[in-house]
């Protein structure tokens, strides 16, 4: 659960409704409809898919992470302009990839439906594990005051794409951002100890991908390579 008490379906049915009102107007959810009232276009969580795991590394454990497929089809005349919104937006930002195979017959005989212009859209989820108790304080405490520091940096693809609308978060803090058209992110409030440098570690999500990179905090502009999910 996240700490607004949605689940991760539901977490990643939310994203995608804004993202999808952002580009073309709010869908309707639910399954494929064939009334008559509704007009536009409809999203429903068709499958749960495997994502590749992190292995965990200590005491703090790494979320299950999982992908959620979504239909979204044409309901009504209106539907196809928005749908065609939808695409174009899709292959233009990256901030979801699309897949173009929802016209298998038996999926749409299962919703009782005649088949119609869709799309797939794969969103990443993750289930969260709540982090272990703290150890008992054997030794006096030794309190110090840490300052803290920017990060800045580029998120990019194969032959340096820049990637935009990536998620980038600094885990177990509230710190994250979304990478602008030129892939560029910046994460204000990370906590810097200069007696005990350490890596940072980031999580990046968008794209199919969800994915940490360990990077030095004292460079100046950071460049995390991404590279495609294989199949």
């Amino acid at each position: 659960m996240t700490t607004d008490g949605r689940g991760p379906i539901e977490t990643a049915t939310a994203e995608l409704v804004a993202w999808l009102t952002s580009a073309a107007g709010e869908p309707l959810i639910g399954p494929p409809r064939t009334d008559g009232d509704a007009d536009g276009l409809t999203l429903w969580p068709l499958e749960l898919r495997p994502a590749r795991q992190t292995r965990s590394s200590g005491a703090v454990r790494e979320p299950y992470r999982f992908t959620v497929r979504f239909l979204l089809c044409v309901t009504g005349p209106a539907g196809l302009p928005r749908l065609d919104r939808v695409l174009t937006a899709a292959t233009r930002d990256g901030s979801y990839p699309v897949v173009l195979e929802a016209g298998d017959p038996p999926l749409w005989t299962a919703f009782g439906s005649a088949p119609r212009p869709a799309l797939l859209i794969d969103v990443p989820a993750q289930v969260d594990h709540p982090t272990p108790a703290a150890p008992p304080v054997l030794q006096p405490l030794r309190l110090r005051q840490l300052g803290v520091r920017a990060l800045a940096g580029r998120v990019v693809g194969p032959e340096d794409q820049p990637l935009a609308a990536m998620r980038v978060e600094l885990p177990g803090t509230g710190s994250a951002t979304r990478t602008d058209p030129d892939g560029r992110f910046l994460i204000v409030g990370v906590p810097h100890d200069p007696e005990h440098p350490a890596p940072v570690r980031l999580r990046l999500t968008g794209r199919g991908l969800v994915l940490t990179a360990d990077v030095d905090p004292t460079e100046a502009d950071i460049v995390i390579v991404c590279a495609p999910p294989t199949h």
